[in-house]
């Protein structure tokens, strides 16, 4: 009895907030009286906008010039927004071909290293993926070795691993798809080994009682059940990929990044727009086919 007691005043007992800011007593029309809390907005609405100056005072943010030169995120905008339609007419105009091939060619490389980065990197994750699932390997120093590896991995971002690859192997999209190797590499690794320690083990159990070894216990047992849940990963990453290739150029590592680059350093907005289009026109394509076999995966 006393202990429901105890449980019932704990529910009951006020706030910090209301404890401080005692609610008032409002007398309703019917004479019932209620309690009405103070309002918690007003607190929250100064506690945000102390936060926002006093880091933009340790920062050096100043407010003034982006009120001054806001006018030119415009004027940027505007020319981007009206592309310079030479890239896509030298399809059938012969004098705008030169355009054209610059910009497929910068966007097949864009591509060619998603696919190809993605790829390899999916299949060399998923291994590693199963060497540190703690349900199917035992080893407790394996697991936090390669948990703490591909920790390490995914703490690099993707320009990073792009710029020591263009170091080590040179500018071009060889440097492009080793990042893209790397970064999926340490993606799909941890969100596959996570996957993996959700799954029912029942009948990876079952197996290796009747004699099968772990390789193939894992591959008649789990696979089946991780099998969706990877490619769903894989498609998954290629559409990360895709929008992360399109910058790595800025390092040297090949691909659209050269050519926006190039445009970006003439104040080109017209090209820019051009090749975000075209860009744009890439990433829905294969985000929509992407999510549509994630459903049917699922």
């Amino acid at each position: 009895m006393k202990k429901n007691q105890t449980q019932e005043q704990a529910v009951v007992k006020p706030a910090l907030f209301d404890r401080v800011f005692k609610p008032r007593t409002v007398t309703l029309p019917n004479g019932h009286t209620v309690q009405k809390p103070v309002s918690r907005a007003p607190f929250i609405a100064a506690a945000v906008i102390a936060i926002v100056l006093i880091s933009a005072r340790m920062t050096g943010f100043d407010f003034r010039i982006l009120i001054e030169r806001g006018n030119q995120l415009g004027y940027i905008i505007g020319r981007i927004f009206h592309p310079d339609w030479s890239y896509f007419r030298g399809l059938w105009v012969e004098a705008d071909r030169g355009n054209t091939m610059k910009l497929m060619n910068a966007l097949l490389d864009t591509i060619k290293m998603s696919i190809m980065g993605s790829m390899i990197g999916a299949t060399l994750a998923l291994p590693v993926a199963v060497l540190a699932s703690t349900n199917i390997n035992r080893n407790r120093g394996v697991v936090w070795f390669l948990r703490i590896l591909l920790m390490v991995i995914r703490t690099l971002p993707t320009l990073i691993i792009a710029k020591f690859a263009s170091l080590i192997f040179g500018l071009g999209t060889y440097a492009g798809t080793v990042a893209i190797i790397v970064f999926t590499f340490g993606i799909v690794a941890k969100m596959m080994y996570e996957s993996i320690e959700t799954i029912d083990m029942g009948a990876f159990e079952a197996t290796e009682s009747f004699g099968a070894n772990k390789f193939q216990s894992f591959w008649s047992a789990c696979m089946p059940q991780i099998l969706p849940t990877y490619l769903s990963y894989c498609l998954y990453s290629l559409e990360m990929n895709i929008r992360a290739a399109a910058i790595l150029g800025y390092v040297g590592a090949g691909g659209l990044g050269i050519l926006i680059n190039e445009v970006i350093g003439w104040r080109d907005y017209e090209s820019l727009g051009a090749i975000l289009l075209a860009l744009f026109v890439v990433v829905f394509i294969i985000e929509n086919t992407s999510e549509t076999l994630r459903k049917r995966l699922s």
